[in-house]
């Protein structure tokens, strides 16, 4: 048994006898707090890392640990991202390494280091100490023990999603960042999205009145990955669907929703229900796309195809979050939000407010009068036109990015987009990430975020199994969220 496992059975068994409260102080405040809010909640190891501000690096110098499909491209992106080094790449195939490598001299930098042979060749990388931060692009199994071990070595962690698979994987992110005071930053990318960061600004500014209701999904036919068979995402991920019935892979909807809501900064999840339809997919397209006696068709796929679970917050709010990678349709993280005043919905982007701002009525009241006119100089035939309202869809965006484009969309959009990555989120989101580290600012994304957003997965789980009976979702912050400050409108 781990050190880390002994350790954290331990401070749950505590927990448990001693039956009382006990103090933390707040990374970003010396205001006291009750431990014990949640009774999930281990004893803390160390200060909450809440707003967490490192020294200010002049040059972030950066090792990556998997450049296949993902890393690979966050190598790209760092060669033409300003103050960084890439000082070592590690990946246990040879052929992607030597190719990120030559991307990274192609480009103009130093060769870095090179680290292969096992899977345990990048604690060797780890081993450095001219590495300020670790980039964590690999199969999910590693992701926590990566992360745990590179924030041991004393560097940040930055880790793709999702950064756990249990719940006690969770506990282990944040009880080691916060005895360490590292950063474990998990890296979802939608987070930073033009539509997304533009949803952010808009809640922030009172447009859609008190948040009330939103919705998160990751649906994306994805059955074409099952032929990935020796290497690629498919060759881990197809198996996924043979060990857990749940929502596998909740964080890139919910991760923008949990940030409108200030989830862990002013409210936090409290519960969840999920349920699962059968499973019948997977088995249909292995049965129809590989021979009968192909590993594919062996299998036992036990994943609902589609799978739906509800949040509640203790404010109140709700949170519907889907995941269906398996049927037939159109791509959708539904994007919803809901609140007293009107609704933003996603895939496709439209809006609805009761009360508009005066400068979007105006485009309202020109559309109205020249659809008026229309209508007259037709003799009045057919449905008279309508002034906008509530009851009708606004999917006319162009006006409300205008007015409402997050300030960091206006200064990094175009660069971003220039340079890609899923319309250039994943390349805001580096830069963003180097930005604070080099200004001495506390990431837009923290270990608690990194275990919020990553339990949904196990807990869904639970949930099917138990009849979708509700499961309490820990207090990662164990209680911080209650003073924490809410992610401002930066620039």
């Amino acid at each position: 048994m781990s050190q880390e496992r002994r350790l954290f059975l331990k401070t749950i068994a505590a927990s448990a006898a001693a039956g009382m409260a006990a103090s933390v102080t707040s990374g970003c405040s010396t205001t006291l707090v009750n431990q014990n809010i949640n009774s999930n909640s281990p004893i803390a190891q160390g200060k909450s890392v809440m707003g967490l501000v490192v020294p200010k690096m002049d040059v972030v110098r950066i090792g990556f640990i998997g450049v296949g499909q993902r890393g690979s491209g966050h190598v790209k992106h760092y060669c033409h991202i300003d103050g960084v080094e890439i000082t070592a790449i590690c990946d246990t195939n040879e052929k992607v390494l030597d190719k990120s490598i030559a991307t990274v001299v192609n480009n103009g930098f130093a060769t870095p280091s090179r680290y292969t042979g096992s899977d345990l060749a990048y604690k060797k990388m780890l081993e450095r100490n001219d590495i300020d931060i670790v980039i964590i692009s690999t199969p999910w199994k590693w992701h926590t023990p990566m992360c745990i071990d590179t924030m041991e070595s004393g560097k940040h962690a930055f880790v793709e999603v999702p950064a756990a698979t249990t719940v006690e994987e969770c506990w282990q992110l944040v009880n080691t960042a916060e005895r360490t005071q590292k950063n474990c930053m998990m890296m979802e990318n939608v987070c930073y999205g033009r539509n997304e960061l533009m949803v952010l600004n808009m809640a922030r500014q009172g447009l859609f009145g008190e948040l009330l209701h939103g919705e998160a999904a990751y649906i994306h036919e994805l059955r074409w990955q099952m032929k990935e068979i020796t290497e690629k995402t498919g060759s881990w991920r197809t198996y996924w669907h043979t060990k857990t019935n749940g929502n596998l892979y909740p964080t890139h909807g919910l991760g923008p929703v949990s940030q409108y809501m200030n989830i862990n900064r002013g409210d936090r999840f409290d519960y969840l229900t999920s349920t699962s339809t059968i499973a019948v997919g997977r088995q249909a397209y292995a049965s129809r796309e590989f021979d009968k006696s192909h590993e594919r068709n062996q299998l036992n796929y036990i994943a609902g195809d589609m799978n739906t679970s509800v949040i509640k917050t203790v404010k109140g709010r709700t949170i519907m979050v889907q995941h269906d990678t398996t049927s037939p349709r159109p791509y959708s993280r539904h994007n919803y939000l809901q609140g007293t005043n009107g609704t933003f919905a996603g895939f496709p982007n439209r809006i609805a407010l009761e009360n508009t701002p005066s400068d979007i009525n105006a485009y309202y009241q020109k559309d109205y009068e020249l659809a008026l006119k229309q209508w007259q100089n037709n003799g009045e035939k057919g449905r008279k036109p309508e002034f906008a309202s509530f009851h009708r869809w606004d999917y006319d965006l162009a006006k409300w990015q205008d007015k409402y484009d997050h300030p960091l969309w206006s200064r990094m959009g175009g660069e971003a987009e220039k340079n890609g990555g899923h319309g250039g989120m994943d390349f805001l989101m580096l830069w963003r990430m180097v930005y604070c580290l080099r200004n001495g600012q506390p990431l837009d994304q923290d270990v608690y975020d990194a275990a919020s957003w990553s339990v949904i997965a196990p807990l869904s789980a639970d949930s099917v199994t138990d009849r979708s009976n509700s499961k309490d979702i820990p207090d990662f912050t164990r209680g911080v969220w209650q003073n924490a400050k809410p992610l401002g409108v930066v620039s």
